[in-house]
């Protein structure tokens, strides 16, 4: 099995638990992640389990090297998911599984409403336009994978739901970070889409939405299982 995208790993290990007698492979294009991952995760704890640096969209294995392809919340990030699609199916044994599942953000829904959330999907669709990707990559994903050869698909969607008090703390308490922390902050800032300032008070409305009891956010989510 060859996880695409596989960052921490976490998903990664669980996976090879699965399968105790096949190996399990992750890739992710960030040295330091792969790096982590190896860390967290060490062959001697887990013989069929491995991480390298990879490129999705030249993926360093053979044809048909793989019985399952996963990709996880990752194609909505890049430029050409159709050609990363068909590099994985380059790689995938014949009869071999795409295992794919992409989040909608132009389906997000969330309550409270604040203006300051607002702000912060219409930011979040200009950043990812602006590095030619597609936020609302779920909705495409079946036509993206028919583009990269797959014809034999099942498609269903499934929805994440935040509303405990752990649930909305976790995932307001995730956004809040990444709204002023992460490389989507960067980006919004070197493009000149929002100033920190914007990106603080962005912030603060996550941790507002979190600390409401009545607060719900629900992300959907799309998932194709397609044969080679």
């Amino acid at each position: 099995m060859l996880d695409v995208g596989c960052g921490p790993g976490n998903i990664t290990a669980d996976l090879a638990l699965r399968v105790p007698r096949g190996s399990v492979i992750g890739i992710d294009q960030s040295d330091e992640i792969v790096a982590r991952a190896t860390n967290d995760y060490p062959p001697d704890t887990q013989a069929n389990l491995s991480f390298r640096v990879g490129n999705v969209f030249a993926l360093d294995f053979a044809d048909a090297t793989f019985d399952v392809v996963y990709v996880h919340q990752v194609l909505q990030h890049l430029h050409d998911p159709v050609s990363a699609l068909r590099e994985m199916r380059r790689v995938l044994k014949p009869a071999g599984l795409l295992a794919a599942r992409e989040a909608d953000f132009g389906g997000f829904i969330w309550w409270p409403g604040d203006p300051q959330l607002d702000r912060w999907m219409d930011l979040y669709h200009r950043v990812t336009r602006r590095n030619g990707a597609d936020a609302d990559g779920g909705r495409q994903l079946k036509s993206w994978a028919r583009a990269a050869g797959f014809d034999e698909m099942s498609v269903t969607s499934t929805n994440w739901t935040y509303e405990s008090d752990d649930q909305r703390a976790w995932w307001g308490g995730l956004w809040a970070d990444r709204v002023v922390k992460s490389e989507f902050a960067r980006q919004a800032i070197e493009y000149s889409l929002a100033t920190n300032d914007e990106l603080e008070l962005m912030s603060a409305a996550f941790r507002r939405w979190a600390e409401e009891p009545d607060a719900v956010f629900v992300v959907p989510c799309f998932e194709v299982l397609a044969r080679r």
